[in-house]
């Protein structure tokens, strides 16, 4: 195993914009509810990530926020950079090797269900792999890691569907590289997401026959 200062923990966070962030859940539950389900989320990736060894730092999507969640002594805090969501993974990435990190791991903001064990696994089974991925089970991944930047994973890649992770698996075996699947789990990014996940939130169920 690697010494833990040799590796870097990404975290990938939406700036908390009122409809910017969960726009599908936003439509069942509104604008505010969508915010504070997400702000939710922030959290929990926070308590999930603060206590973990390695280096961390948080990609804002628009700007640094000032005084929020991350405390600065453990995480580091930039900007996302590029068109889309393949280019800023991309960039990240490299942001990551050139500071000279032997591996580096980006994780999203949306899954209740990720645990700290999950990224330590992700961190070790880079010692003997390529690549580890962290499936979702709408087809995308909740985490992504790499022992050197394999570019040809993000480039004119489309997010948002389900078939996110097969065309991820596809590149990889194009590319003879070893990987390793972490454990399946729900991100959120639906009304249904939402209800099926263990998230004690107090939300009105547009299902609901009585309202």
């Amino acid at each position: 195993m690697s010494d833990e200062s040799e590796n870097l923990l990404i975290i990938f966070v939406k700036n908390l914009i009122p409809g910017a962030v969960k726009t599908r859940l936003a439509k069942d539950i509104g604008i505010d509810g969508a915010l504070d389900v997400y702000k939710y989320l922030v959290e929990h990736t926070f308590e999930v990530t603060q206590e973990l060894g390695y280096s961390k730092a948080v990609f804002y999507s628009e700007y640094v926020e000032i005084e929020d969640t991350w405390d600065t002594e453990k995480y580091k805090l930039f900007v996302q950079k590029g068109p889309d969501l393949g280019d800023r993974m991309m960039n990240a990435f490299k942001h990551g090797f050139d500071k000279k990190f032997k591996k580096v791991v980006i994780i999203g903001s949306d899954c209740f269900e990720l645990k700290g064990s999950h990224i330590e696994e992700a961190f070790d089974q880079l010692d003997e792999n390529d690549i580890v991925i962290g499936p979702a089970t709408d087809g995308g991944y909740y985490l992504i890691g790499m022992n050197k930047l394999y570019p040809q994973l993000f480039h004119d890649k489309k997010y948002s569907h389900d078939k996110v992770m097969m065309d991820v698996l596809t590149e990889i075996g194009e590319m003879n590289a070893s990987f390793h699947l972490l454990p399946e789990l729900n991100d959120i990014d639906t009304f249904q997401d939402l209800k099926d996940s263990d998230i004690e939130f107090e939300f009105v169920d547009p299902d609901d026959e009585d309202l």
